[in-house]
Order: structure tokens, then C-alpha cells, then sequence
């Protein structure tokens, strides 16, 4: 296959295309410096050159308190941008798959969100990306939405790197233990897209690591395994005021991955396990 991965820079972006590499496929990534999703004559050029079998969209807006302030920017990336590169695929005849995220939920159920549950974002993230669900899903007929959460991986910044860089500067450390969520291993992730893009199974899914735990769960987990002796206290969403209003439950059923017969993710304990012995 030949696969168009943007934000190919990024966390999730890079594990894709190592991977892509590994099956013996043909990848082409582009990220800010090479395709500016927000200009659709640009997308139409690129991908009409490439002629791609299938476009991984993983660029994104991803500063969640910073779009609270620069909405247009979130919105002309986030969902314009979303919009062209959906259009763009479409054009060339090539199946779309978004990568979106658990914030389109407003956090307030207490069991775990499947695929077709309401949205109600109530972040200008979120209200972002669920627009360009949206509009991927009405312009392109091969689209498939991802669904992600609490992604971590060895390319970037995430919240398991930042605790392993704290745990050797910062005694006590307090982590709030009243948001919920699933922890995601971009290695697994960028696995099931790939699996996903080359079948015709189309739709939303919700693609994390199984299980749940709180962020402060996830630090124990993560000093535990690496056997750090940090001083690691609980605190609460409101102790730690931020712009952007997190879901306080925000944990995702992978509904659509069993239904349509695929192996759902392995459990994030397992998954972390694995990241942290190379970390």
C-alpha cells in the first residue's frame, strides 16, 4: 500500500511511518514545513501527485488550553484543515482515516463511552476536532474516525516522559487522581490505523489501550515499573486550575474495533510495561 501520513513529525505521526517501513509499504509524511493542510489548493496538488491508496491524518492543533485563546487557529487547522485533506482524498480516490480524540465527550457518564454515544466538547480542542469528524465523514465516502486518548510513545512530549523527567527533579509530586481515562501506547495505535486503512470497514472507532485508570494511577504505574522512589501525592482537578476544562471521565469502549472483528488493544498496564523497558 501506499500511505500519506501528515503531521508525520509527530508523536503518532513517526511511529506510523517507522511502521509503514517495517510492513514494506510505501509511506510519504509530510508535516508544517511540507503541506499546509489549511490551503486546499495545496492539499489537492500534493495528493494528486502522490496518488496514495489511503492519508493517515494525524496533524493537528493538540495545544488544548492554548486553543481557548487562538480558536480561529485551532478551527483553521484543526477543522479546515481536516476538511482539505478529507476533500483532497476524495478527489484522488484515496479512504481517509482522521485520528480524533476523547474530548469530544463531556466527561460526565460513568461508564465508557462507545462509538455512537452524543458528543458535547466542551473545549474549543474538542469542539475543533468534532467539526472536522464531521466534515471528513460528509465529504469523503472511504473515511474512517479514530478516536484516541492519553497517547504516549517515544517521539515528543506526553505525560509518561514528563513524569520520568520529574521523578529525578521534583519531590513531593502531585498528580490529580479525579480524571479518568485510558492510556495509550502510539506504538499499538499507529498498529491498529495501519490494519484499519487496508480493509473497507469504515465508521468511528474508539482506539486505546484496555482498561482505565486515573492520572494518578498512571504515575504510580509508571514509577513502580521503574522502580523510582517518588514521593507521589493525589490532589484534585480544582488544585490544578487549567484554561481548557478536562473530562473528568473520558474513558473509551472500543465497540466498533470487536464488532468489526479486529483484536482489541492490549491492556494499557501491558502496553506501559513494555514502553517504560526502553525508556
Amino acid at each position: 500500500m501506499k500511505i500519506l501520513v501528515t503531521g508525520a513529525n509527530g508523536q503518532l505521526g513517526r511511529e506510523l511511518m517507522e511502521q509503514i517501513t517495517a510492513r514494506g509499504w510505501q509511506g510519504h509524511g509530510t508535516d508544517r514545513d511540507t503541506l499546509d493542510i489549511a490551503d486546499l489548493s495545496q492539499c489537492l496538488r500534493t495528493l494528486g501527485r502522490l496518488q496514495p491508496d489511503a492519508v493517515i491524518h494525524a496533524a493537528a492543533y493538540t495545544a488544548v488550553d492554548l486553543a481557548e485563546q487562538q480558536p480561529d487557529e485551532a478551527y483553521r487547522i484543526n477543522t479546515l484543515g481536516t476538511r482539505n485533506i478529507a476533500a483532497a482524498a476524495a478527489a484522488t480516490g484515496a479512504k481517509c482515516c482522521i485520528v480524533s480524540t476523547d474530548y469530544v465527550f463531556d466527561g460526565t457518564k460513568a461508564e465508557p463511552y462507545r462509538e455512537y454515544d452524543r458528543t458535547n466538547p466542551q473545549t474549543v480542542y474538542g469542539l475543533t476536532k468534532l467539526a472536522g469528524e464531521q466534515l471528513a465523514a460528509s465529504l469523503n465516502p472511504r473515511w474512517y474516525v479514530v478516536r484516541t486518548a492519553w497517547l504516549y510513545g517515544k517521539h515528543g512530549s506526553n505525560f509518561v516522559n514528563t513524569m520520568l523527567k520529574l521523578a529525578e527533579k521534583q519531590s513531593p509530586l502531585s498528580v490529580v487522581h479525579d480524571q479518568r481515562g485510558c492510556p495509550t501506547n502510539a506504538a499499538d495505535l499507529a498498529a491498529f490505523l495501519l490494519e484499519l486503512v487496508a480493509t473497507e470497514y469504515y465508521g468511528i472507532y474508539h482506539a486505546v489501550n484496555a482498561g482505565e485508570c486515573s492520572w494518578y494511577e498512571l504515575a504510580a504505574s509508571i514509577f513502580a515499573e521503574k522502580g523510582l522512589p517518588v514521593d507521589l501525592r493525589p490532589c484534585t482537578t480544582e488544585q490544578f486550575p487549567r484554561p481548557a476544562k478536562r473530562p473528568a471521565y473520558s474513558v473509551l469502549d472500543s465497540l466498533a474495533i470487536r464488532t468489526n472483528g479486529f483484536k482489541p488493544l492490549r491492556p494499557w498496564q501491558e502496553a506501559l510495561k513494555d514502553y517504560l523497558r526502553n525508556a
